[in-house]
C-alpha cells in the first residue's frame, strides 16, 4: 500500500509541473496560482517522503524476517541430514548457503524487490500519463518498450547462470578457508603457508573471473536499456518541440510529458540494474532450495515402534547385529561390515579389537543409526533401529569418541550437553566421576569459556570432559571409542575406575588398544575386514594365536 501510494504521488508531481507552467506562468494572477501550486507540490513531496520511508522500513523488516526464517530452516535441515550427505558435501559450502546465499535473498527482498516493484509501478503509471498527455508522442515511447524488455529476458537468463557460477566459486573459497583455518596448527607446523596462500589466491581469482563475467553481461544489459530508453526520450522531445512551435501543444503539457518520459526511462534503467540483483539472488535461491530439498537418508518412520521400557525383569541395553553388511556411500567397492553378527546382553562389556579398517567404528555408527545396513538388521532391545525413532534410539546411548568434541561454551554447557536439564550438582558429580577435578582450577572454574573446539584444554582434559558428558547422560548403552587414549597413566587409572563403575548394569561396547581396558571386558571380539574372526577372553585368544595374538604382541608389549 505504501509503495502504490508513493508511486501515485510521484506521478502527481508531473501534473503539478504542468499546472505550474500553464497556470502559474501564463495566467494574469500568476503569482497567486504559482503559490498555490507550490504549496500543493510541497504537500505532495511531504506525503511522498513519509510513504517512501514507511515502504523502506516495512521491506527491510520483511527482508530480515525472511532471512531469519530461511537460516533457521536451513540449519534445521542440516541437523536432520545424515553423515552420508557430508561424505560428498563440503562443510564450507553448507556454511556459505547458510550465510552468503541467505544474505543475497535478504538484500533482494529487503531492498531490490521493493525498488524493482516501485520502478515497475511508476513506469506503468508514467506510460498511462504519457498517453493521457499526448497519445502521438506516447506511441514513440511505447514502441521502444518491447525493445527494452527483450534484453531483460535474453541477458537475464544468461546472467542467472553466471550468478549461480559466481556463488559456487564463493562457496569454494569458504570451504577452503574453513578447512585451512581448522587445520591452522598443522599448516604452520608443516610450513605450508605459502602453498595455501597460492591455492587460496587461485580460488580468489576464479571467483573474480566468475563475478566479472556476470558483471559484463549486466553492463551490456544496462547499456542496451539506456540507449533505447533515453534515445526514445530524445526523439519524443524533438517531436514535442515541433508540436509546441506549431501551437498544437502547450509548454506545460510538453514539460509534463518530458517528466513522465524521464520517469519511464529512469524506471526502466533502474529495473534493468535491479534485474541483475534478481538474477544473482535467483542463483542463491537455487542453492538454498537444493539444500532444503535434500531428503535425509535417515529418518523416523511414519509410525515408529517404541522401544520397550526397562523393568526389573527386563533391563534395557540388549544389542544385536544380525548378518549386517554395509559399505560407505563414498566407498561403494569396499565393505565396512560383511555379514557381521553380534549379540551383547544387557550389562555385558564387550571390547572390539582389530586392525585399522576392520569395521570397529562402523559398528558404533550403525548402532547410532548414522547409516542403515545394506542387508541384515541392527536391533536395540529387540527392536530394529530402522523401525524406531532415531531420537529414541540415540537417547539410550552414551558416547565417548576418540577425538573428543568440545563446544565454544563454558564447562557447564559442555558437560550438560549430555543431559540439558541436569542440575549443577549433577554436572559436578559427573565431573568428579570422570576424574575432572582440574575444572575447579580453571580461571573461572566451571564458568570458564573453553574456546572454539576446546582450545583452552589439553587433549586429556577434553577427553575427561567428554567422559563426564557421557556419565551425565546415564544411558543404558555406553560406547567408548578409545575413551582413555589421550590420558596419562595417573588420569587413566582414575578414569578407568570411573568407567568401571559407570559400566555396571550397562551394556558397554569398547574400542580400545589399551591392555587394561581389553582385559576387563567380559568378551573380546576380534574383527578383520568387517567380519568377526575370533571371540573370547584375553588369555584364551592369546593362546589361540592368530590375529589377536599378533595384535597383542604389537600393541600390549609395553604393558
Amino acid at each position: 500500500m505504501a509503495l502504490a501510494l508513493a508511486a501515485a504521488l510521484v506521478l502527481l508531481l508531473g501534473q503539478g509541473v504542468r499546472r505550474l507552467i500553464d497556470v502559474g506562468f501564463a495566467s494574469a494572477d500568476g503569482a497567486s496560482h504559482l503559490n498555490q501550486a507550490a504549496l500543493v507540490m510541497f504537500a505532495v513531496v511531504v506525503a511522498l517522503g513519509l510513504t517512501t520511508a514507511l515502504r523502506f522500513y516495512l521491506m527491510a523488516w520483511l527482508g530480515e524476517r525472511v532471512a531469519a526464517d530461511l537460516r533457521a530452516a536451513l540449519f534445521g535441515q542440516v541437523l536432520r541430514l545424515s553423515p552420508a550427505f557430508f561424505e560428498t558435501m563440503r562443510t564450507g559450502d553448507v556454511l556459505t548457503r547458510l550465510t552468503t546465499d541467505t544474505a543475497q535473498l535478504q538484500g533482494l527482498i529487503g531492498s531490490a524487490v521493493s525498488q524493482w516493484l516501485r520502478s515497475a509501478v511508476i513506469a506503468v503509471g508514467a506510460l498511462v500519463m504519457l498517453i493521457v498527455t499526448s497519445p502521438k508522442l506516447a506511441l514513440l515511447v511505447v514502441a521502444v518498450v518491447p525493445l527494452v524488455v527483450l534484453p531483460l529476458v535474453l541477458f537475464g537468463r544468461r546472467e542467472r547462470k553466471l550468478a549461480r557460477s559466481a556463488q559456487d566459486r564463493i562457496a569454494d573459497l569458504g570451504a577452503y578457508a574453513e578447512e585451512t583455518v581448522n587445520a591452522l596448527r598443522t599448516v604452520q607446523a608443516f610450513t605450508h603457508e605459502a602453498v595455501d596462500r597460492a591455492r587460496f589466491g587461485a580460488r580468489v581469482e576464479d571467483s573474480i573471473g566468475a563475478a566479472l563475467r556476470r558483471a559484463r553481461m549486466r553492463a551490456l544489459l544496462i547499456l542496451s536499456v539506456i540507449l533505447l530508453g533515453f534515445g526514445a526520450i530524445t526523439l519524443s522531445l524533438w517531436v514535442g518541440g515541433l508540436e509546441v512551435v506549431h501551437g498544437r501543444m502547450s509548454g506545460g503539457e510538453l514539460s509534463a510529458f518530458v517528466f513522465y518520459a524521464v520517469l519511464v526511462a529512469t524506471s526502466a534503467t533502474s529495473m534493468s540494474e535491479l534485474w541483475g540483483e534478481v538474477q544473482r539472488a535467483a542463483g542463491s535461491a537455487d542453492r538454498i532450495a537444493e539444500l532444503l530439498a535434500e531428503t535425509p537418508s535417515i529418518a523416523a518412520p511414519m509410525h515408529p515402534v517404541p522401544l520397550p521400557a526397562a523393568s526389573p525383569g527386563r533391563p534395557a541395553g540388549l544389542v544385536q547385529f544380525d548378518a549386517v553388511s554395509f559399505h560407505y556411500p563414498s566407498r561403494p567397492d569396499t565393505s565396512a561390515l560383511d555379514q557381521f553378527s553380534l549379540r551383547v546382553e544387557p550389562g555385558e562389556t564387550v571390547a572390539l579389537v582389530g586392525p585399522s579398517g576392520a569395521g570397529k567404528t562402523t559398528v558404533f555408527q550403525m548402532l547410532l543409526r548414522f547409516y542403515d545396513p545394506a542387508s541384515g538388521r541392527v536391533l536395540l532391545d529387540g527392536v530394529d533401529v530402522r523401525d524406531a525413532d532415531p531420537d529414541a534410539v540415540r537417547a539410550r546411548i552414551g558416547l565417548v569418541s576418540q577425538d573428543p568434541v568440545s563446544f565454544g561454551a563454558d564447562v557447564w554447557d559442555n558437560i550438560r550437553y549430555g543431559r540439558p536439564g541436569a542440575s549443577d550438582a549433577d554436572v559436578r558429580a559427573a565431573a568428579r566421576a570422570a576424574a575432572a577435578g582440574f575444572l575447579d582450577d580453571l580461571p573461572q572454574g566451571f564458568n570458564t569459556f573453553l574456546g572454539e573446539r576446546g582450545v583452552r584444554l589439553s587433549g586429556g582434559q577434553r577427553q575427561r570432559v567428554a567422559i563426564a558428558r557421557a556419565i551425565l547422560r546415564d544411558a543404558p548403552v555406553l560406547l567408548l571409542d578409545e575413551a582413555t587414549s589421550a590420558l596419562d597413566a595417573e588420569s587413566e587409572a582414575a578414569v578407568q575406575h570411573a568407567l568401571a563403575v559407570l559400566a555396571q548394569g550397562r551394556t558397554t561396547l569398547v574400542i580400545a588398544h589399551r591392555l587394561a581396558t581389553v582385559r576387563r571386558a567380559d568378551r573380546i571380539i576380534v574383527m578383520d575386514a568387517g567380519r568377526v574372526v575370533a571371540m573370547g577372553p584375553h588369555d584364551a585368544l592369546v593362546r589361540q594365536g592368530g590375529l589377536y595374538a599378533r595384535l597383542a604382541e604389537l600393541q600390549f608389549a609395553a604393558a
